[in-house]
């Protein structure tokens, strides 16, 4: 994909989700379980995910913390931060990190529906032999759904916009542990 046909499709879809939650958010202010505009912070939740992979010469480590405003019982917008390590030793070391937005729907309290637009930037190097850079934007779209319970949602996602031997990840299913407190 061209970096003109990728910025066109990243533009396009930023201003899907920009009318999707501006119209989304609208309408819910005139809902009569929204708390007063005093109670904003009450409203925020904070969590993310952990991720650590070890294996036979292979490391992979993740952080990525997220905020989520719930507008009401059944919707909540967020955002995303991410930072993730990998090495293979003597074969590759990478870094990745960047951003996300985030929705979450919940239409039953233990169903919980999401879409996820992420950024990251990717660098990639070889070792020894294997000397090479790769540096580059990733975009994915993830759509997912879980089981929620509480604070804590399992589940799976997937990346729409995926490309079998481009980008940062490897397949477009991905399963998730979202936590937030």
């Amino acid at each position: 994909m061209s970096k003109k046909h990728s910025l066109a499709v990243t533009n396009t879809i930023l201003i899907a989700l920009f009318v999707f939650f501006s119209t989304h958010l609208s309408a819910q202010n005139q809902n009569q379980n929204l708390t007063s505009r005093g109670d904003f912070w009450q409203n925020i939740q904070f969590g993310g995910g952990l991720g650590l992979s070890f294996g036979n010469r292979y490391t992979d480590i993740t952080v990525a913390p997220s905020a989520i405003y719930n507008v009401n019982e059944y919707f909540a917008v967020g955002l995303g931060a991410q930072y993730t390590y990998v090495k293979q030793k003597e074969v590759f070391n990478s870094n990745m990190y960047g951003g996300s937005l985030i929705t979450l729907f919940n239409p039953l309290q233990e169903i919980q529906l999401s879409a996820e637009l992420e950024q990251l930037r990717v660098n990639v190097k070889g070792i020894g032999m294997n000397n090479f850079s790769n540096n580059f934007w990733n975009t994915g779209l993830f759509l997912g759904a879980g089981y929620r319970n509480g604070n804590i949602t399992i589940g799976a996602r997937y990346n729409v916009l995926h490309k079998e031997d481009q980008g940062a990840y490897s397949d477009a299913f991905m399963p998730f542990v979202r936590v937030y407190f």
